[in-house]
């Protein structure tokens, strides 16, 4: 069931919705630097500062992709999770993720570990934000997965860990495994949070699209993102 969010409001900002939501659309879909934007930006013949990109990422970006993510059917009831090193100022921290079997991220979580205690609290945020219980979860061979599953006292789920079946879960890392330059813990989330929900977005899955049903479906994506977004669709 589709849940209507309301679109976030502009009042007291002096640039118009569409020019905010295009940077926020700019830096989000093509993981761009905040300068990028502001060059491309510059080129059109609006003038705004890199800053301003940056703070309406941190405060738009949040809502567009709670909006897209309450769009989205109930998640299938098989969960793919991964974890991929993230460098923080020079340290090395994990991102987490889960989608499901349609490759549809469900959620992610910066964290500074990889152990059992790591993967509970990773469970948990997933269990809050979905609402919901996966039959089957595939995991990478990292046995603290199986370990908060039982700490977590889950036994129905069926839980499969093996490298080859975790394909889904790993290309899905793909897009942010060369992003750097992420200032600490709190930002990486920020960002790679509503990243994972704005990018796949227009993002369809292209190769098994005919030219025509590609088009027809960037049409619907975008027109779902104008209403997110509470932008009208150009005449």
């Amino acid at each position: 069931m589709v849940v209507s969010v309301q679109a976030p409001s502009y009042r007291g900002y002096r640039f118009p919705p569409e020019v905010i939501s295009h940077c926020v659309w700019l830096y989000h879909r093509f993981a761009l630097s905040l300068r990028d934007v502001q060059e491309l930006m510059l080129e059109r013949g609006v003038e705004v500062t890199y800053e301003t990109v940056h703070q309406w990422s941190k405060t738009f970006g949040p809502a567009y992709a709670a909006a897209l993510r309450h769009r989205r059917p109930r998640p299938g009831g098989k969960w793919h999770l991964d974890e991929v090193f993230v460098k923080i100022q020079g340290v090395q921290k994990y991102l987490w993720r889960a989608v499901d079997q349609d490759g549809n991220v469900l959620d992610i979580l910066v964290q500074s570990r990889r152990n059992t205690a790591a993967a509970r609290r990773f469970f948990k945020k997933l269990g809050k934000r979905t609402a919901s219980v996966p039959r089957v979860v595939v995991t990478d061979k990292l046995r603290s997965y199986r370990a908060a599953l039982r700490t977590l006292g889950m036994p129905s789920i069926d839980h499969r860990s093996h490298k080859a079946l975790n394909n889904r879960a790993e290309n899905s890392h793909q897009p942010t495994r060369t992003m750097k330059g992420f200032r600490s813990v709190g930002g990486a989330q920020r960002f790679l949070a509503s990243f994972s929900f704005i990018s796949p977005h227009f993002r369809p899955r292209r190769h098994l699209l005919t030219a025509s049903d590609y088009r027809r479906e960037m049409t619907e994506r975008f027109a779902v993102w104008n209403q997110v977004t509470g932008v009208s669709a150009p005449a």
